[in-house]
């Protein structure tokens, strides 16, 4: 998910930077309601991702492979990735999140919604693709992704952000993004073959409501708009990265 806001005028809040405003038109901090609701939040969604985590690690200790470990923490992500759709409809009513502009916001529901698809409309409708390498390729991304991002949130709420988690966050995309990116789209490329076989959720013409609809090539088209998509997310956080990574460097040489 990408945030947007820096500047060496700016104080980094946990969600991005704000610009440097006139004390009339700065925008607001959450309250402490909302505050509330939205460390409990992040911290739900942290132990969600723990959660899975300890769940792939026991499963492959248990296993002593890698192969097949889907099944051992299929529940908890549906659940939990499903849930993330909360992030969507807080993300549209910015005044609760300060610091996010809403540019930002287009970004972070075309990532929510992908992965929500992807756990549902794929993995979970196309039972065959479950035992592929490529899916524990992208659970393993989200995993580490979430833990990462969720606590950041948290601590940034609570004003307690320590640096490592900071770094993290802006540092570690540049590997698990793609990695992800990857597995999604192996994932989506392995299901092809058997959604054009089985004509899943397809709509063939003629019926009454003279509509027809083909799955398998809706598929190929999600594929292609990672295209355009995913290097805007990426390279969004990679300048985010120069401007909140700096930005707390020169803040440390100046104390």
């Amino acid at each position: 998910m990408a945030v947007s806001g820096s500047g060496s005028s700016r104080a980094d809040n946990g969600y991005g930077s704000q610009q440097q405003q006139p004390p009339s038109r700065r925008r607001k901090g959450p309250g402490a309601l909302a505050t509330a609701y939205l460390v409990i939040y992040n911290v739900v969604m942290t132990a969600g991702w723990l959660v899975i985590a300890v769940g792939l690690v026991r499963a492959y200790l248990a296993k002593g492979s890698y192969h097949n470990l889907y099944y051992s923490i299929e529940k908890p992500l549906k659940f939990f990735q499903t849930g993330a759709l909360l992030e969507v409809g807080l993300f549209t009513n910015c005044k609760y999140l300060p610091g996010i502009v809403p540019s930002s916001v287009v970004l972070t529901a075309f990532q929510v919604m992908s992965r929500v698809f992807l756990t549902w409309a794929v993995t979970h409708s196309v039972k065959e693709v479950q035992t592929e390498d490529s899916v524990l390729l992208f659970v393993v991304a989200w995993t580490v992704t979430e833990i990462i991002r969720y606590s950041f949130y948290t601590f940034s709420l609570l004003n307690h952000l320590p640096y490592l988690i900071k770094w993290a966050r802006y540092t570690l995309f540049i590997v698990l993004y793609p990695m992800g990116v990857s597995g999604e789209l192996l994932t989506i490329y392995a299901a092809l073959p058997f959604v054009r076989q089985s004509g899943l959720y397809s709509i063939s013409l003629p019926n009454k409501y003279n509509f027809s609809f083909d799955y398998y090539t809706f598929l190929i088209l999600v594929m292609i708009s990672y295209i355009p998509i995913f290097p805007q997310l990426y390279f969004h956080m990679l300048h985010q990265r120069r401007k909140v990574l700096s930005h707390t460097e020169e803040h440390k040489k100046s104390e």
